[in-house]
């Protein structure tokens, strides 16, 4: 006897207002780098996608936008047949094939160079990373009071100079972003997801290095 169907976890209770509102916080994380901008969700996605990356996968993916998860949500199939039900996206592979990443594991994202990087004449057919965090923070302009983990941000969307922390991240994630920055208008995006926020870290931005 085949063995039972597993219940698929619901989507948007109002798909269009739900995916309106998450779309216009996601672009509020963009246009604002390195600041937490809340995000409120009462998705009950599938075990070890947040209710917050689910959110942003329903408002940014459909049926055009090849998706790629990582090897922590691959390993869950809940995960992938959530995703083809409520957004059509195809699921790749190959990352560089990909216009948007999922990332379960914030501490384990793969070198950026993996991703599509767009192409001089297109720059915006690359890649836009979403990644888990347990925690992220915004200290305000400045370098006083820096964190262990945090960074001091700026570019455009920055007055001045930001302390943005996130947690879990590759030890060498800052050299990762001015390295991103160095292939402006090439490069990747990415979006942080935390319970509750969400982060924008454009192509645009870079630790502040100092004169």
């Amino acid at each position: 006897m085949a063995a039972p169907a597993l219940a698929l976890a619901a989507g948007f209770a109002d798909p269009v207002h739900d995916a309106q509102r998450t779309f216009a916080a996601l672009m509020r994380a963009m246009s604002e780098p390195a600041r937490p901008v809340p995000l409120v969700s009462d998705l009950a996605p599938p075990t070890l996608l947040s209710p917050e990356m689910a959110a942003a996968a329903l408002a940014l993916l459909d049926y055009e936008t090849p998706v790629y998860l990582d090897a922590t949500l691959a390993a869950t199939p809940d995960v992938a047949a959530f995703l083809r039900f409520h957004t059509g996206a195809p699921l790749v592979e190959d990352p560089a094939a990909a216009r948007f990443a999922l990332m379960g594991d914030g501490a384990a994202l793969p070198d950026f160079s993996r991703f599509a990087q767009g192409e001089p004449d297109y720059p915006d057919r690359s890649a836009t990373l979403i990644v888990q965090v347990a925690r992220l923070g915004e200290e305000g302009a400045g370098e006083a009071g820096a964190g262990e983990n945090a960074l001091v941000l700026e570019g455009p969307g920055i007055k001045g100079r930001r302390i943005f922390s996130a947690a879990p991240l590759p030890a060498d994630f800052a050299r990762r972003l001015a390295a991103n920055r160095a292939l402006y208008p090439l490069g990747i995006d990415l979006i942080l997801c935390a319970p509750g926020l969400v982060a924008g870290l454009p192509r645009t931005i870079a630790p502040h290095t100092q004169d």
